[in-house]
């Protein structure tokens, strides 16, 4: 094997450091497991057992079963926990435990954690001595090539994630945990302060885990004061903020197996999303408009809401994390990432939209005022109306009898005859002025 007295094996610092980060995470997992989360560029997974067995005869690894697939289980001892916290860089104490036993079992939850980790993070092969090749013409070309590069990209490293997550909450014996997170991956450096991730096998019934959402939000919901006595949610004392509205986001990734048909996972998604709706789905908060004859609008209010993810193992497996393969609990369609956790009908949307509305009222007012300056310089140029005549004077009464002066100058009347007589009578005989 070429190896020392201290490692007969032959395996290589590297390789001893590769299987402590990996099993420092996953707690329990295959040397195959371990050879596609950290290195997969390798021809196959024999230094990694090599490493692995190197280390359990300094006590820091022990084997204690397999696989249902019949592969070999290894997790730490104390010993070697306290070996995989210096190879990742973190405190003993955020560790968790050991995972002994549960590799008796064959662990079918824990290797599909393990299988979900490696599906979303996608190590990159690291380069190795190139070697001299003819470039035949079959060959793809380089754009090709990049676009199969970035579909197969991956988000964050081992070192962006956790296992076993407890979240703890205060209470009259010290502290308890509101819930614990399958995973939690951290990677701020592609966008994503912080997602939990629960894998279900698809064994338990939809119910309790729709009720696990409500633990989640008890959880998100607790508060504590810094050192400005400013209150600040508890989970912001672990993890980053997110950059959006409402509580950090919780993807389902379905592993249903053999054990669940199409339909039936169809039928478990929506039972889920109906028992937790009350956790997912935001406020909807009415806004008044300005403008007469407008549409009323509102917007959701997610300040206390989880924006809750699904997936499938087999999706994340095939297409990738950065695919449309994530369908956001109140969206209706499986979407990339940053779509599925953006909420298009928040208060900013709203705020975009009435913005929009804005403009348009102040266009309107200023086209009005525009017309009516128009108008305006009109009338100044049309020339002045000629003035309008003035009325006839009113005719003088007459001397004799008050009443108005009618008839043709230069005729008298007889006013007695005109009073009393006929309209024959009432006509005096034509007499020269």
């Amino acid at each position: 094997m070429g190896g020392s007295k201290a490692y007969p094996y032959g395996s290589t610092s590297a390789v001893r450091g590769h299987v402590l980060a990996a099993l420092g995470v996953l707690k329990v997992a295959s040397a195959d497991q371990i050879h596609r989360l950290m290195a997969p560029g390798h021809k196959d997974n024999k230094a990694f057992r090599n490493a692995l067995l190197d280390l359990a005869r300094h006590g820091i690894t022990v084997s204690e079963g397999s696989s249902r697939d019949g592969n070999k289980l290894w997790s730490l001892t104390p010993h070697g926990l306290d070996a995989a916290a210096e190879a990742l860089d973190r405190p003993a104490d955020q560790m968790g435990g050991t995972a002994r036993g549960a590799a008796r079992s064959g662990a079918p939850h824990a290797m599909a954690v393990n299988e979900t980790i490696i599906a979303i993070t996608r190590t990159t092969a690291a380069p190795t001595s190139p070697v001299p090749r003819q470039r035949t013409e079959s060959a793809l070309p380089s754009a090709a090539v990049e676009a199969d590069v970035v579909g197969l990209r991956g988000i964050g490293t081992v070192g962006s994630w956790s296992t076993e997550a407890s979240l703890n909450l205060p209470s009259s014996r010290g502290t308890r945990t509101a819930v614990r997170a399958d995973a939690v991956l951290q990677a701020p450096e592609a966008g994503l302060a912080v997602l939990f991730v629960e894998v279900d096998n698809c064994t338990e019934t939809p119910e309790r885990l729709a009720a696990k959402f409500e633990k989640y939000r008890t959880y998100f919901r607790l508060k504590t004061k810094t050192m400005q006595g400013r209150e600040l949610p508890v989970w912001r004392s672990r993890y980053a903020a997110t950059g959006r509205d409402g509580h950090p986001p919780v993807a389902v990734v379905f592993n249903p197996g053999t054990r669940t048909g199409p339909e039936g996972l169809k039928n478990r998604m929506n039972t889920v999303l109906q028992q937790s709706r009350d956790v997912w789905s935001g406020t909807y908060r009415w806004h008044g408009t300005y403008g007469v004859g407008e549409e009323r609008d509102g917007y959701y209010d997610y300040a206390d809401a989880i924006p809750v993810l699904f997936t499938t193992l087999d999706r994340l497996q095939a297409d990738g994390p950065h695919a449309a393969v994530w369908r956001r609990c109140g969206h209706g369609q499986f979407e990339p990432l940053p779509d599925a956790l953006a909420n298009p009908k928040d208060h900013d949307a709203w705020a975009a939209r009435e913005e929009v509305r804005r403009q348009q009222r102040d266009e309107e007012r200023e086209e009005q005022q525009r017309a009516w300056g128009v108008q305006r310089e009109r009338w100044t140029q049309e020339p002045a109306p000629a003035p309008a005549p003035a009325p006839a004077p009113a005719p003088e009464p007459c001397e004799r009898c008050g009443l108005p002066i009618t008839g043709q100058p230069g005729i008298l009347y007889d006013c007695q005859s005109f009073r009393t007589g006929s309209r024959k009578d009432r006509v005096a005989p034509a007499v020269t002025v």
